[in-house]
C-alpha cells in the first residue's frame, strides 16, 4: 500500500455540546480515542488533526498527533461538508510537498474507534474498492416506520405494514466514526460515498451518535460495559499502545495544555 495519512476533524464551537472534542470521556478527553487508534494501527505516515482552535491544537499535539496548519475559516463554519475539509487539507499538504495515495477520515468523538478496525478497513482499499465505511444495521426495519399526519398515525411505507420483520431485506446506517478512500478518487469525486464503496459492518454496541448530553451518557455507558466485559486484552484497550509516550504522560501534556 502507499502512503497514507490519518485526518481527523476536530473543529471548535461546538453548540449543543460546549467544548465536545476535547470534553472528558472516561477519564481522558474523547479526541484522544481516535488520535490512539490511528497511532497504533500502523496503518499511516501521518496522523494529523484539522482543526482552527487552539486548545483542540495543543491536545492533539499532546496525544501525539501532528498539526501542521490550522483549518481556515471557510472550511470551519457551519455549512463547510467533510469533503470540503479533506480538500483543503490534502491541498495543504501539497503545496508542502507532500502527497498520498490513501486517507482516512476520522471524527473525533468515535472512542468505539480501534486500530483493528482501521487496520481491516484500510486493508480493503485497491484498484476496485475506492472507499470503506463502516456500518451497522438498523436495529428496527426502516421500512416500518410511522408518520403524525394531523395527529394521526400513518404507516411511511404502507407496503411493509404487514410483512413480518424478518422477511424485510436488512438495511444498514453509517457508524459516523471513519471514512477510508483512494485520494485520488475522492479528489475527482469529492465525495466518500461511491459506486465502489465497500463496507465494514459494525456490531450496534460500538455504535453511539454523540448529539447531546443524553447521547454522551449511554456513549460511556457503552464503553464502560464493552471495558469491564472484553478485559484486558479487548479490543477497545488496543487503541491505548503506544510505545514513546506513556497514558500518564500524554494526560498530563493534556491537562497542562487545557490550561
Amino acid at each position: 500500500m502507499g502512503k497514507s495519512i490519518a485526518i481527523i476533524t476536530a473543529r471548535g464551537g461546538s453548540k449543543r455540546i460546549p467544548g465536545k472534542n476535547i470534553r472528558d470521556f472516561c477519564g481522558r478527553p474523547i479526541l484522544a480515542y481516535s488520535i490512539e487508534a490511528a497511532l497504533a494501527s500502523k496503518a499511516f505516515e501521518e496522523v494529523m488533526v484539522s482543526t482552527d482552535d487552539m486548545k483542540i491544537a495543543a491536545v492533539a499535539k499532546a496525544y501525539g498527533a501532528g498539526v501542521p496548519f490550522l483549518r481556515t475559516p471557510e472550511a470551519s463554519d457551519d455549512y463547510a461538508t467533510t469533503a470540503d475539509v479533506l480538500t483543503e487539507v490534502l491541498g495543504q499538504y501539497q503545496a508542502m510537498g507532500r502527497e498520498f495515495q490513501y486517507g482516512c477520515c476520522i471524527y473525533p468523538t468515535a472512542p468505539f474507534v480501534t486500530a483493528e478496525k482501521l487496520r481491516r478497513a484500510m486493508g480493503l482499499l485497491g484498484d476496485e474498492v475506492y472507499s470503506v465505511i463502516p456500518v451497522t444495521e438498523f436495529s428496527f426495519p426502516p421500512m416500518r416506520g410511522m408518520r403524525l399526519e394531523h395527529g394521526n398515525l400513518a404507516y411511511v411505507f404502507p407496503e411493509f405494514c404487514s410483512m413480518r420483520s424478518q422477511d424485510i431485506p436488512p438495511m444498514y446506517h453509517d457508524c459516523g466514526q471513519f471514512y477510508c478512500f483512494r485520494v485520488d478518487k475522492f479528489l475527482e469525486a469529492k465525495t466518500l460515498m461511491t459506486a465502489h464503496t465497500k463496507a465494514v459492518v459494525v456490531p450496534e454496541m460500538e455504535v453511539q451518535d454523540i448529539d447531546n448530553e443524553q447521547d454522551w451518557k449511554i456513549a460511556e455507558m457503552k464503553y464502560k460495559y464493552m471495558h469491564q466485559h472484553r478485559g484486558a486484552g479487548n479490543a477497545l484497550d488496543e487503541t491505548c499502545v503506544d510505545g514513546q509516550v506513556t497514558d500518564r504522560q500524554r494526560h498530563k501534556m493534556a491537562d497542562k495544555a487545557l490550561e
